[in-house]
Protein backbone atom coordinates (compact mmCIF):
# COMPACT_ATOMS: atom_id res chain seq x y z
CA UNK A 1 0.00 0.00 0.00
CA UNK A 2 1.14 3.67 -1.12
CA UNK A 3 1.57 6.04 1.63
CA UNK A 4 -0.24 9.20 1.06
CA UNK A 5 0.39 12.74 1.73
CA UNK A 6 -1.72 15.46 2.50
CA UNK A 7 -2.38 17.96 -0.45
CA UNK A 8 -1.88 21.10 2.16
CA UNK A 9 -0.93 21.88 5.72
CA UNK A 10 -3.33 24.62 6.64
CA UNK A 11 -5.52 24.66 9.51
CA UNK A 12 -9.80 25.75 9.22
CA UNK A 13 -10.03 28.97 7.98
CA UNK A 14 -6.17 29.19 7.39
CA UNK A 15 -5.44 31.65 4.43
CA UNK A 16 -4.11 30.05 1.39
CA UNK A 17 -4.09 32.58 -1.42
CA UNK A 18 -4.17 36.22 -1.91
CA UNK A 19 -5.93 35.91 -5.32
CA UNK A 20 -7.37 39.58 -6.88
CA UNK A 21 -7.14 41.29 -3.41
CA UNK A 22 -8.82 38.86 -1.50
CA UNK A 23 -7.89 36.21 0.74
CA UNK A 24 -9.00 32.62 -0.21
CA UNK A 25 -8.76 30.27 3.13
CA UNK A 26 -8.63 26.56 2.81
CA UNK A 27 -12.32 25.61 2.64
CA UNK A 28 -12.97 28.02 -0.77
CA UNK A 29 -9.56 26.45 -1.58
CA UNK A 30 -10.71 22.84 -1.48
CA UNK A 31 -13.97 23.73 -2.93
CA UNK A 32 -11.99 24.89 -6.22
CA UNK A 33 -9.72 21.84 -6.39
CA UNK A 34 -12.84 19.63 -6.25
CA UNK A 35 -14.42 21.52 -8.84
CA UNK A 36 -11.59 21.69 -11.63
CA UNK A 37 -10.24 17.80 -10.32
CA UNK A 38 -14.00 17.03 -11.52
CA UNK A 39 -13.91 18.23 -14.74
CA UNK A 40 -10.40 17.91 -16.12
CA UNK A 41 -10.12 15.45 -19.09
CA UNK A 42 -9.28 11.86 -18.58
CA UNK A 43 -5.35 11.98 -18.99
CA UNK A 44 -2.20 10.96 -18.26
CA UNK A 45 -0.19 14.50 -19.06
CA UNK A 46 -1.16 18.11 -17.84
CA UNK A 47 0.80 21.13 -19.87
CA UNK A 48 -0.30 24.02 -17.02
CA UNK A 49 0.13 27.08 -18.51
CA UNK A 50 -2.06 29.11 -16.29
CA UNK A 51 -0.33 32.17 -15.86
CA UNK A 52 -1.88 33.17 -12.56
CA UNK A 53 -0.46 31.42 -9.91
CA UNK A 54 -3.70 30.41 -7.75
CA UNK A 55 -4.89 29.46 -10.98
CA UNK A 56 -1.77 27.37 -11.77
CA UNK A 57 -2.16 25.86 -8.10
CA UNK A 58 -5.41 25.10 -8.36
CA UNK A 59 -5.14 23.32 -11.72
CA UNK A 60 -1.54 21.48 -10.56
CA UNK A 61 -3.50 20.02 -7.39
CA UNK A 62 -6.59 19.21 -9.49
CA UNK A 63 -3.99 17.26 -12.02
CA UNK A 64 -2.71 15.37 -8.85
CA UNK A 65 -6.21 14.63 -7.15
CA UNK A 66 -6.85 12.72 -10.94
CA UNK A 67 -3.38 11.28 -10.50
CA UNK A 68 -1.74 13.32 -13.67
CA UNK A 69 1.08 14.22 -14.14
CA UNK A 70 2.37 18.26 -14.76
CA UNK A 71 4.66 18.47 -17.51
CA UNK A 72 6.38 21.93 -16.97
CA UNK A 73 8.34 22.42 -20.24
CA UNK A 74 11.36 25.19 -20.53
CA UNK A 75 9.54 27.74 -22.43
CA UNK A 76 6.09 29.07 -23.57
CA UNK A 77 7.28 28.79 -27.37
CA UNK A 78 3.95 27.22 -28.87
CA UNK A 79 5.98 24.84 -31.29
CA UNK A 80 8.51 23.57 -28.46
CA UNK A 81 5.22 22.88 -26.45
CA UNK A 82 3.82 20.66 -29.27
CA UNK A 83 6.91 19.42 -29.89
CA UNK A 84 6.96 18.16 -25.89
CA UNK A 85 3.66 17.18 -25.95
CA UNK A 86 4.07 14.87 -28.74
CA UNK A 87 6.62 12.49 -26.75
CA UNK A 88 4.16 12.57 -24.09
CA UNK A 89 1.26 11.08 -25.71
CA UNK A 90 -2.01 12.18 -24.18
CA UNK A 91 -1.24 15.41 -22.96
CA UNK A 92 -3.51 18.08 -22.82
CA UNK A 93 -3.00 21.92 -21.68
CA UNK A 94 -4.37 23.48 -19.06
CA UNK A 95 -4.60 27.43 -19.61
CA UNK A 96 -6.75 30.30 -18.05
CA UNK A 97 -5.80 32.94 -21.04
CA UNK A 98 -5.61 33.02 -24.74
CA UNK A 99 -2.91 30.58 -26.11
CA UNK A 100 -1.40 30.18 -29.46
CA UNK A 101 -0.78 26.27 -28.91
CA UNK A 102 -2.24 23.88 -31.21
CA UNK A 103 -2.55 20.12 -31.89
CA UNK A 104 -3.71 19.14 -28.38
CA UNK A 105 -6.68 19.49 -26.31
CA UNK A 106 -6.68 22.65 -24.65
CA UNK A 107 -8.76 22.51 -21.28
CA UNK A 108 -9.90 26.20 -20.21
CA UNK A 109 -9.60 26.39 -16.24
CA UNK A 110 -13.13 28.27 -14.83
CA UNK A 111 -12.56 29.18 -11.30
CA UNK A 112 -15.18 31.80 -11.25
CA UNK A 113 -15.16 34.29 -8.42
CA UNK A 114 -17.28 32.00 -6.06
CA UNK A 115 -17.72 28.12 -4.85
CA UNK A 116 -19.68 27.19 -2.26
CA UNK A 117 -17.18 25.91 0.57
CA UNK A 118 -17.54 22.32 2.24
CA UNK A 119 -16.36 23.15 5.88
CA UNK A 120 -16.78 19.37 5.94
CA UNK A 121 -14.73 18.74 2.95
CA UNK A 122 -11.64 16.64 3.90
CA UNK A 123 -7.87 17.43 2.43
CA UNK A 124 -7.11 15.20 -0.41
CA UNK A 125 -3.94 12.67 0.15
CA UNK A 126 -1.72 12.60 -2.95
CA UNK A 127 0.24 9.03 -3.48
CA UNK A 128 3.70 9.99 -2.26
CA UNK A 129 4.85 8.03 -4.92
CA UNK A 130 2.84 10.02 -7.44
CA UNK A 131 4.92 11.96 -10.58
CA UNK A 132 3.49 15.25 -9.61
CA UNK A 133 5.32 16.91 -12.51
CA UNK A 134 7.84 16.12 -14.73
CA UNK A 135 10.39 19.45 -15.18
CA UNK A 136 12.56 19.62 -18.23
CA UNK A 137 16.22 21.61 -18.81
CA UNK A 138 17.51 21.91 -22.07
CA UNK A 139 21.00 19.77 -21.89
CA UNK A 140 23.77 20.53 -24.42
CA UNK A 141 22.00 19.41 -27.54
CA UNK A 142 19.53 21.73 -26.75
CA UNK A 143 16.93 18.95 -26.51
CA UNK A 144 14.73 18.66 -23.34
CA UNK A 145 16.50 16.63 -20.57
CA UNK A 146 12.81 15.36 -18.26
CA UNK A 147 13.08 14.98 -14.37
CA UNK A 148 10.57 13.48 -12.72
CA UNK A 149 9.68 14.66 -9.82
CA UNK A 150 7.40 12.38 -6.95
CA UNK A 151 5.10 14.20 -4.85
CA UNK A 152 6.91 13.30 -1.44
CA UNK A 153 9.91 14.28 -3.12
CA UNK A 154 8.77 17.67 -3.46
CA UNK A 155 7.37 18.05 -0.25
CA UNK A 156 10.53 16.82 1.57
CA UNK A 157 12.73 19.05 0.14
CA UNK A 158 10.85 22.22 0.87
CA UNK A 159 10.18 21.22 4.42
CA UNK A 160 13.98 21.27 4.52
CA UNK A 161 13.52 24.64 3.12
CA UNK A 162 10.99 25.76 5.57
CA UNK A 163 13.38 24.51 8.20
CA UNK A 164 16.27 26.09 6.90
CA UNK A 165 14.50 29.59 6.68
CA UNK A 166 12.18 29.65 9.17
CA UNK A 167 9.41 30.87 6.93
CA UNK A 168 5.83 32.04 8.44
CA UNK A 169 3.26 34.58 7.27
CA UNK A 170 3.45 35.05 3.75
CA UNK A 171 4.86 34.67 0.19
CA UNK A 172 5.66 36.33 -2.53
CA UNK A 173 7.10 35.38 -5.87
CA UNK A 174 8.08 37.08 -8.80
CA UNK A 175 9.06 34.14 -10.59
CA UNK A 176 6.63 31.93 -12.57
CA UNK A 177 5.15 28.67 -10.98
CA UNK A 178 6.23 26.95 -14.35
CA UNK A 179 10.02 26.85 -13.80
CA UNK A 180 11.69 24.26 -11.37
CA UNK A 181 12.50 27.22 -8.77
CA UNK A 182 8.74 28.87 -8.86
CA UNK A 183 7.42 25.56 -8.24
CA UNK A 184 9.13 24.80 -5.51
CA UNK A 185 8.89 27.89 -3.80
CA UNK A 186 5.39 29.51 -4.87
CA UNK A 187 3.27 26.61 -5.01
CA UNK A 188 4.87 23.32 -3.08
CA UNK A 189 6.35 25.69 0.08
CA UNK A 190 3.25 27.29 0.71
CA UNK A 191 1.00 24.48 0.20
CA UNK A 192 2.74 22.03 2.57
CA UNK A 193 3.96 24.67 5.01
CA UNK A 194 0.81 26.24 5.60
CA UNK A 195 1.22 29.92 4.75
CA UNK A 196 -0.57 32.17 2.49
CA UNK A 197 1.02 32.90 -1.02
CA UNK A 198 -0.05 36.16 -3.54
CA UNK A 199 -1.64 34.87 -6.33
CA UNK A 200 0.11 37.07 -8.75
CA UNK A 201 2.94 37.30 -11.06
CA UNK A 202 4.52 40.81 -10.31
CA UNK A 203 7.08 42.23 -12.66
CA UNK A 204 8.02 46.01 -11.85
CA UNK A 205 9.15 47.19 -8.88
CA UNK A 206 5.69 49.01 -8.49
CA UNK A 207 3.68 46.00 -8.92
CA UNK A 208 5.61 44.63 -6.38
CA UNK A 209 5.26 47.00 -4.38
CA UNK A 210 2.29 46.95 -4.19
CA UNK A 211 1.84 42.88 -3.83
CA UNK A 212 4.30 43.36 -0.53
CA UNK A 213 1.82 45.80 0.63
CA UNK A 214 -1.26 43.67 0.18
CA UNK A 215 -0.06 41.31 1.88
CA UNK A 216 1.43 43.14 4.68
CA UNK A 217 4.02 42.07 7.16
CA UNK A 218 5.76 38.78 7.67
CA UNK A 219 6.32 38.61 3.90
CA UNK A 220 8.88 36.60 2.39
CA UNK A 221 10.13 37.52 -0.97
CA UNK A 222 11.16 34.76 -3.82
CA UNK A 223 13.33 36.42 -6.33
CA UNK A 224 15.61 36.84 -8.64
CA UNK A 225 18.55 39.32 -8.99
CA UNK A 226 17.89 40.65 -11.90
CA UNK A 227 14.27 42.14 -10.04
CA UNK A 228 15.83 42.76 -7.26
CA UNK A 229 18.40 45.12 -8.42
CA UNK A 230 15.50 46.89 -10.17
CA UNK A 231 13.39 47.07 -6.58
CA UNK A 232 17.03 48.79 -5.37
CA UNK A 233 17.77 51.15 -7.84
CA UNK A 234 13.80 51.74 -8.72
CA UNK A 235 13.96 55.01 -5.98
CA UNK A 236 10.44 53.95 -4.30
CA UNK A 237 9.26 53.30 -1.03
CA UNK A 238 9.67 50.31 -0.13
CA UNK A 239 7.69 48.31 3.06
CA UNK A 240 9.60 46.11 5.61
CA UNK A 241 9.60 42.04 4.66
CA UNK A 242 10.59 39.25 6.49
CA UNK A 243 13.19 38.05 4.40
CA UNK A 244 13.94 37.89 1.02
CA UNK A 245 15.89 34.62 -1.01
CA UNK A 246 17.22 35.06 -4.23
CA UNK A 247 18.31 32.13 -7.05
CA UNK A 248 18.85 31.81 -10.95
CA UNK A 249 22.30 33.52 -11.09
CA UNK A 250 24.76 34.50 -8.29
CA UNK A 251 23.74 37.79 -6.68
CA UNK A 252 26.63 40.75 -6.31
CA UNK A 253 27.66 41.59 -2.53
CA UNK A 254 27.06 45.19 -2.81
CA UNK A 255 23.44 44.27 -4.55
CA UNK A 256 22.53 42.17 -1.30
CA UNK A 257 24.01 44.72 1.20
CA UNK A 258 21.48 47.25 -0.72
CA UNK A 259 18.79 45.02 -0.60
CA UNK A 260 18.81 44.35 3.15
CA UNK A 261 19.63 48.08 3.80
CA UNK A 262 16.29 49.23 1.11
CA UNK A 263 14.06 46.11 2.55
CA UNK A 264 15.48 46.11 6.57
CA UNK A 265 15.40 42.48 6.17
CA UNK A 266 18.50 39.54 5.40
CA UNK A 267 18.80 38.89 1.85
CA UNK A 268 19.50 35.14 1.28
CA UNK A 269 20.19 32.54 -1.48
CA UNK A 270 19.32 29.36 -2.73
CA UNK A 271 21.68 26.73 -4.39
CA UNK A 272 20.05 24.15 -5.95
CA UNK A 273 19.33 22.26 -9.91
CA UNK A 274 16.62 21.14 -11.33
CA UNK A 275 18.16 17.72 -11.36
CA UNK A 276 17.68 18.07 -7.70
CA UNK A 277 15.39 20.84 -6.46
CA UNK A 278 17.31 23.56 -4.01
CA UNK A 279 19.61 22.07 -1.19
CA UNK A 280 22.05 24.86 -0.07
CA UNK A 281 21.58 28.37 1.10
CA UNK A 282 24.10 31.41 1.95
CA UNK A 283 23.38 34.61 3.53
CA UNK A 284 24.79 36.85 0.80
CA UNK A 285 27.03 39.63 2.88
CA UNK A 286 28.45 36.71 5.40
CA UNK A 287 30.83 35.66 2.47
CA UNK A 288 30.80 33.02 -0.27
CA UNK A 289 30.15 29.62 1.83
CA UNK A 290 27.38 27.44 0.98
CA UNK A 291 25.46 25.31 3.71
CA UNK A 292 23.34 22.55 2.27
CA UNK A 293 19.89 21.81 3.62
CA UNK A 294 20.04 18.99 6.44
CA UNK A 295 20.27 15.41 4.95
CA UNK A 296 22.41 16.46 1.92
CA UNK A 297 25.57 15.08 1.53
CA UNK A 298 28.42 15.59 -0.74
CA UNK A 299 30.46 12.98 -2.48
CA UNK A 300 33.31 12.95 -5.34
CA UNK A 301 33.99 10.79 -7.70
CA UNK A 302 36.11 10.56 -10.65
CA UNK A 303 36.43 14.37 -10.40
CA UNK A 304 32.86 15.29 -10.35
CA UNK A 305 30.49 15.82 -7.69
CA UNK A 306 27.74 13.87 -6.53
CA UNK A 307 24.81 15.10 -3.98
CA UNK A 308 22.85 12.85 -1.93
CA UNK A 309 19.80 13.05 0.49
CA UNK A 310 17.15 10.96 1.72
CA UNK A 311 14.27 12.28 -0.45
CA UNK A 312 16.65 11.76 -3.80
CA UNK A 313 15.75 8.49 -5.99
CA UNK A 314 19.50 8.33 -6.78
CA UNK A 315 22.49 10.59 -6.51
CA UNK A 316 22.59 13.96 -8.54
CA UNK A 317 25.33 14.51 -10.83
CA UNK A 318 26.35 18.24 -10.51
CA UNK A 319 26.94 20.64 -13.19
CA UNK A 320 29.20 23.30 -11.05
CA UNK A 321 32.54 22.42 -9.48
CA UNK A 322 32.61 22.88 -5.36
CA UNK A 323 35.12 23.14 -3.48
CA UNK A 324 33.87 20.81 0.09
CA UNK A 325 35.58 22.31 3.55
CA UNK A 326 35.51 20.23 6.49
CA UNK A 327 33.12 21.53 8.37
CA UNK A 328 30.64 20.70 5.56
CA UNK A 329 29.84 24.08 3.98
CA UNK A 330 31.51 24.52 0.14
CA UNK A 331 32.60 27.27 -1.98
CA UNK A 332 30.74 27.52 -5.55
CA UNK A 333 33.65 27.28 -8.50
CA UNK A 334 31.79 27.13 -11.41
CA UNK A 335 29.71 25.39 -13.87
CA UNK A 336 31.71 22.77 -15.75
CA UNK A 337 30.40 24.67 -18.44
CA UNK A 338 31.28 28.37 -17.59
CA UNK A 339 35.34 28.06 -17.17
CA UNK A 340 37.15 29.73 -19.87
CA UNK A 341 40.44 29.34 -20.95
CA UNK A 342 42.67 32.33 -22.73
CA UNK A 343 46.17 31.55 -23.09
CA UNK A 344 46.49 29.02 -20.18
CA UNK A 345 44.14 31.57 -17.74
CA UNK A 346 40.95 30.38 -16.09
CA UNK A 347 37.80 32.29 -15.12
CA UNK A 348 34.21 31.64 -14.52
CA UNK A 349 31.81 33.69 -16.68
CA UNK A 350 29.57 33.83 -13.57
CA UNK A 351 32.83 35.75 -11.79
CA UNK A 352 33.27 37.94 -15.05
CA UNK A 353 29.38 38.59 -14.46
CA UNK A 354 29.86 39.73 -11.19
CA UNK A 355 32.59 41.85 -11.27
CA UNK A 356 31.48 43.59 -14.64
CA UNK A 357 28.37 44.18 -12.65
CA UNK A 358 29.87 45.58 -9.56
CA UNK A 359 31.01 48.47 -11.88
CA UNK A 360 29.03 51.87 -10.69
CA UNK A 361 26.73 52.89 -13.31
CA UNK A 362 26.34 49.44 -14.85
CA UNK A 363 23.04 48.34 -14.92
CA UNK A 364 22.90 45.57 -16.66
CA UNK A 365 26.18 43.36 -18.76
CA UNK A 366 27.20 39.72 -19.43
CA UNK A 367 30.40 38.03 -20.78
CA UNK A 368 29.75 35.51 -23.28
CA UNK A 369 32.17 33.28 -25.55
CA UNK A 370 31.32 33.87 -29.03
CA UNK A 371 31.37 31.66 -31.41
CA UNK A 372 35.52 31.58 -33.19
CA UNK A 373 35.34 33.57 -36.38
CA UNK A 374 37.57 32.41 -39.02
CA UNK A 375 40.15 35.14 -38.91
CA UNK A 376 40.80 34.92 -35.22
CA UNK A 377 43.20 32.33 -34.13
CA UNK A 378 43.04 33.54 -30.17
CA UNK A 379 39.94 32.89 -28.04
CA UNK A 380 38.57 35.81 -26.89
CA UNK A 381 35.22 36.59 -24.62
CA UNK A 382 32.53 39.15 -25.90
CA UNK A 383 30.78 41.23 -23.23
CA UNK A 384 27.25 43.59 -23.59
CA UNK A 385 26.60 46.16 -21.55
CA UNK A 386 23.82 48.68 -20.36
CA UNK A 387 25.39 51.53 -19.16
CA UNK A 388 23.85 55.00 -20.65
CA UNK A 389 26.02 56.66 -18.60
CA UNK A 390 29.73 55.13 -18.97
CA UNK A 391 31.36 54.95 -22.52
CA UNK A 392 33.11 51.63 -23.20
CA UNK A 393 36.59 53.28 -22.27
CA UNK A 394 35.20 53.54 -18.90
CA UNK A 395 33.80 50.22 -18.61
CA UNK A 396 36.99 48.61 -19.83
CA UNK A 397 38.95 51.09 -17.22
CA UNK A 398 36.74 50.08 -14.72
CA UNK A 399 37.04 46.11 -15.85
CA UNK A 400 40.82 46.56 -15.98
CA UNK A 401 41.05 46.88 -12.37
CA UNK A 402 38.63 44.23 -11.31
CA UNK A 403 39.83 41.27 -13.90
CA UNK A 404 42.73 39.38 -15.85
CA UNK A 405 43.39 41.69 -18.61
CA UNK A 406 43.47 38.74 -20.75
CA UNK A 407 39.36 38.43 -20.42
CA UNK A 408 38.82 41.94 -21.17
CA UNK A 409 35.85 41.47 -23.51
CA UNK A 410 37.13 42.22 -27.33
CA UNK A 411 34.50 43.37 -28.79
CA UNK A 412 32.45 45.26 -25.85
CA UNK A 413 28.76 46.52 -26.94
CA UNK A 414 26.94 48.68 -25.07
CA UNK A 415 23.03 48.05 -25.62
CA UNK A 416 19.62 49.29 -24.09
CA UNK A 417 18.70 45.87 -23.02
CA UNK A 418 19.13 42.26 -22.65
CA UNK A 419 17.05 39.58 -24.00
CA UNK A 420 16.36 38.20 -20.53
CA UNK A 421 13.40 35.91 -19.80
CA UNK A 422 10.89 35.79 -17.22
CA UNK A 423 13.52 33.74 -15.02
CA UNK A 424 15.89 36.81 -15.47
CA UNK A 425 17.86 34.29 -17.28
CA UNK A 426 19.67 35.27 -20.67
CA UNK A 427 19.32 32.55 -22.91
CA UNK A 428 22.33 31.15 -24.99
CA UNK A 429 20.19 31.23 -28.41
CA UNK A 430 19.19 34.98 -27.75
CA UNK A 431 22.65 36.40 -26.94
CA UNK A 432 24.01 34.76 -29.73
CA UNK A 433 21.84 36.28 -32.10
CA UNK A 434 22.09 39.70 -30.96
CA UNK A 435 25.95 39.34 -30.93
CA UNK A 436 25.64 38.29 -34.40
CA UNK A 437 23.63 41.21 -35.30
CA UNK A 438 25.78 44.09 -33.45
CA UNK A 439 28.78 42.25 -35.08
CA UNK A 440 27.49 42.61 -38.29
CA UNK A 441 26.17 46.31 -37.83
CA UNK A 442 29.75 47.29 -36.71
Amino acid sequence: MNPTIPLLNHAAGEKVALWGGRAVDREAFLAHVAKVAEVLPEAPYAVNLCGDRYGFIVAFAGAMVRGQTTLLPPGRAPRAIEELAAEYRGSYCIVNEPTEVTGLPIHDLALGDHVAPDGDAPVPAIRGDLTAAIAFTSGSTGRPSPNPKRWRDLVAGQMLARRRFELGGSILATIPPQHMYGLEVSVVLPLVAGLCVHAGHPFFPEDIRRAILELGASTSMFTTPTHLRACVESGLEWPRLARIVSATAPLAADLAARAEETFSCPVMEIYGCTEAGSMASRRTRDGDLWRFYDGFAARERDGVVFVEADHLPEPVLLNDYIDVRADGRFKLLGRHADLVNIAGNRASLSDLNLKLNAIEGVRDGVFVVPEQQPDDDVGRVAALVVAPDLDKKEILAALAQRINPVFLPRPLYKVESLPRNAMGKLPREALSRLLDQLRIGS
